[in-house]
């Protein structure tokens, strides 16, 4: 996709009321540190539109990115991030079980995970939450670039057992460095928007 425009749109709080969008809604969820918004940013094709930090947590909102004009990115919270207290943590998980519930223009959810490391026991939950609420997640598998070439398929394999995806789930191996892997997101992106 040719990318024209790109903007953060909307941003929800904890109290926030989330917005009814006309526009489809593409959402990306993932661990504190993740790779998250560099993801964001190699996919529009932006410096810093999504706030890259050097502290993990930094997201505490759901952010609206609305890309040219005709759909929405939407970028949740990142969890399991341990100088969070539990309260805000809680609260964090219902924000984005209401959001999954309950936003009628939600087209998919992209799970990021850590191609380095097997899921952690958020990553799962976070898995059975998107799954329980009627999607069928696309895993992203970032950091690519930190592995050899040769492992790929042995790191996409276990994680996709380690989260107990059915066979026919769609795994993407990124790259923020490099940039592999984006015209491949972006073709998923393309058909489930057909």
């Amino acid at each position: 996709m040719v990318i024209k425009s790109a903007e953060l749109d909307i941003v929800c709080g904890i109290t926030s009321t989330l917005p009814r969008n006309e526009l489809p809604e593409i959402a990306f969820s993932g661990k504190s540190n993740v790779g998250k918004s560099s993801l964001l940013n190699g996919l529009l094709n932006r410096k810093a539109l999504a706030r890259t930090s050097a502290t993990p947590g930094k997201t505490q909102t759901i952010n609206y990115y609305l890309v040219n004009k005709e759909l929405y990115f939407v970028d949740l919270p990142g969890y399991g991030y341990a100088k969070v207290s539990q309260t805000t943590r809680e609260k964090w998980g219902a924000m984005i079980e209401k959001y999954l519930k309950k936003s009628p223009s939600l087209k998919a959810v992209f799970l990021l995970i850590d191609i380095r490391h097997e899921p952690g026991a958020n990553d799962k939950q976070m898995y059975e939450w998107i799954a329980a609420n009627g999607f069928k997640p696309v895993i992203i598998a970032t950091k690519s670039d930190k592995i050899p070439r040769g492992q790929i398929k042995k790191q996409t394999s276990m994680i996709l057992k380690t989260l107990g995806c059915p066979p026919d789930t769609v795994i993407l191996p990124y790259s923020a460095l490099n940039r592999s892997g984006r015209d491949e997101i972006w073709e998923e992106i393309g058909k489930i928007l057909q």
